[in-house]
């Protein structure tokens, strides 16, 4: 099974996940965040999925974040309206994202990875 890899190429955490998953043999299709950026239905389904809340979807640590001061807009926006952010800028997207197996895995932590890719074995 081939994993989708969402990424930025030039994020060294992004560059750190492709080469474990190339390590690790784990088949993916890479996916540049800006230039094919997730609908908001993809991300509707992939927070499902995650089990995580939406506020983990955004990078907290980007410049767009900060730029957009969502910081403090954030919590008084709807859900729809959180979605529709995030679709609009793959910047403001944490990443990177690998989805596959029922699996929605947000940013790259080598541990929980391991854990959970094993558990799909």
């Amino acid at each position: 099974m081939a994993y989708l890899f969402v990424e930025y190429p030039k994020c060294t955490t992004c560059q750190k996940a492709k080469k474990w998953l190339t390590d690790h043999n784990i088949s993916f299709i890479d996916r540049h965040i800006v230039t094919e950026n997730p609908t908001a239905e993809e991300l509707r389904t992939w927070q499902k999925e995650s089990g995580l809340p939406l506020k983990r979807f955004f990078n907290t640590s980007g410049l767009k974040y900060k730029e957009l001061n969502c910081r403090e807009t954030l919590p008084s926006m709807t859900e729809e309206e959180q979605l529709a952010l995030l679709a609009a800028d793959g910047m403001l997207v944490k990443r990177p994202l690998l989805i596959g197996g029922g699996k929605v895995l947000v940013g790259f932590r080598e541990a929980e990875w391991a854990e959970k890719l094993a558990e799909l074995d």
